[in-house]
């Protein structure tokens, strides 16, 4: 299957005119139909993920911060990884392998349980692992039975059955004794549920490129060739009522709804139908931490995502300019530590570059905290950890509010935790700490383990 991997923030020639052929090179008709992308959605609001550039003395198309995958009307696959990988000793497949353990986090991808040594060996490309996910789920769904349920029908039989519908078989029977126009139930596997997956599944195999794949679902297609398939899909869903043991259909209708309604955060456009899934990547770095980091935190404690409680300024006894944390925790329904998600790569030794930190990002931590903080207490802004970044930075102090303190600290994403290595304020490791099961060197100090030795109530759980 033809098809090329870049990371975010790559940039894409067209192979055919390219000087000096780079390695992020595409046919030419996919650099057009890229090209036709940037130029028809230039005007959205929205349609950032892809922007023309140029590349030396060549047209080039950059893709930004949406990862996942591109799959043109010609049947050319582009995956995009996460930039991560590039500022690692991580190939390829790691790359690839730790962005469907952050996809996992998101809703709609909770029932993501690729084998990963599969998935290491045979490199499959991330539309097939969804399509490959979908076709497992059904197939479980088959090995359980398909289950029927009463369908009521109106047909013209031969022999009485039901009730019969005297106006309907007087129009249709007049001179036709030996049928009956009648309305009766039939115990039929033609139900919601199941119509939905028929149609999903047709919409997969159209799709499947791998040999495996196509197999799949083509004898599923044949499982459920006498099911007809959905041709209101919205209707459908509405419809569906998982009856008593049908917990089984869950994970494959997840599944179905992605492949049907399209509910990734951006799809493919265009005149030709083209299949794509993308997902912007501070959302899933964010949606990951927010999982991993509520697994540390004690049953009194609570974490919250995206709060919108607070503006910055009234106008005529009107809010304006809504305050949306990332993250914040609270205990006993005060506010107790604040954090933000920034899917960006730093580099804690360029302090002639301040880290290549962002100084809007401290304007807006520096609202967040006077407004729900009340100008006292911590905050925390929450990077990737990489190659160039994987110990906290000093603490950061605010000369007019000194009651007021700015965390910025590195996020692993294979040990799924926070990075701490100093304990300057217990206060703050109280509430949020890592676990032992971290195998970087920016693990918990000998006296962080002291905060949690002498304090019992301490609210992090840690990992035995």
């Amino acid at each position: 299957m033809l098809g090329q991997t870049v990371f975010e923030f790559d940039k894409i020639v067209d192979g055919g005119n390219a000087d000096k052929i780079p390695s992020n090179t595409v046919p030419a008709d996919v650099f057009e139909w890229l090209e036709s992308l940037c130029l028809g959605n230039e005007n959205r609001a929205g349609a950032s993920w892809l922007k023309l550039t140029k590349l030396g003395n060549q047209r080039a198309i950059q893709v930004t911060d949406h990862v996942g995958v591109l799959r043109s009307p010609g049947g050319f696959q582009l995956e995009i990884l996460p930039k991560i990988g590039k500022n690692t000793s991580a190939d390829i497949a790691r790359a690839r392998l730790m962005l469907i353990d952050m996809l996992r986090c998101l809703n709609g991808f909770r029932h993501l349980k690729t084998d990963s040594a599969n998935l290491q060996s045979e490199e499959m490309p991330l539309l097939e692992v969804f399509v490959g996910e979908f076709l497992q789920a059904v197939e479980a769904v088959v090995k359980r039975g398909l289950r029927s349920d009463y369908v009521t029908r109106q047909d013209n039989l031969f022999a009485l059955r039901g009730k019969l519908l005297v106006s309907q078989n007087l129009r249709h029977n007049l001179f036709r004794p030996d049928r009956f126009y009648t309305e009766h139930d039939e115990f039929s596997p033609d139900r919601p549920e199941n119509r939905l997956l028929h149609a999903a599944l047709r919409g997969a195999l159209s799709i499947a490129r791998t040999p495996a794949n196509q197999r799949l679902a083509r004898e599923l297609c044949f499982i459920f060739a006498d099911i007809p398939e959905s041709t209101a899909v919205h209707l459908d869903f509405q419809r569906i009522r998982l009856d008593r043991g049908m917990n089984y259909y869950e994970a494959a209708l997840d599944w179905a709804r992605l492949i049907l309604k399209g509910l990734s955060p951006l799809t493919g456009s265009g005149d030709a139908e083209a299949p794509s899934l993308l997902f912007p990547m501070e959302k899933v770095f964010e949606a990951y931490v927010a999982k991993h980091l509520a697994n540390q935190l004690q049953s009194h404690y609570q974490l919250k995502i995206q709060v919108r409680n607070k503006h910055l300024v009234e106008h005529q006894r009107s809010p304006w300019f809504s305050l949306k944390p990332d993250l914040l925790i609270l205990e006993n329904s005060q506010n107790k530590l604040l954090l933000e998600t920034k899917w960006k790569l730093l580099n804690s030794s360029a302090t002639s570059d301040r880290y290549q930190l962002s100084q809007s990002d401290f304007y807006q931590l520096y609202a967040y905290g006077h407004h729900y903080l009340g100008g006292q207490g911590d905050m925390v802004l929450i990077y990737p950890k990489t190659d160039t970044f994987n110990d906290p930075l000093p603490v950061f102090d605010f000369p007019q509010t000194p009651t007021l303190k700015l965390w910025v600290l590195p996020f692993c994403l294979e040990g799924r935790q926070l990075l701490l290595s100093d304990c300057q304020t217990a206060k703050f490791f109280q509430t949020i700490g890592c676990k032992k099961s971290c195998q970087s060197p920016s693990s918990c100090c000998s006296s962080y383990q002291s905060v949690i030795q002498n304090n019992p109530t301490h609210p992090v759980a840690i990992a035995p």
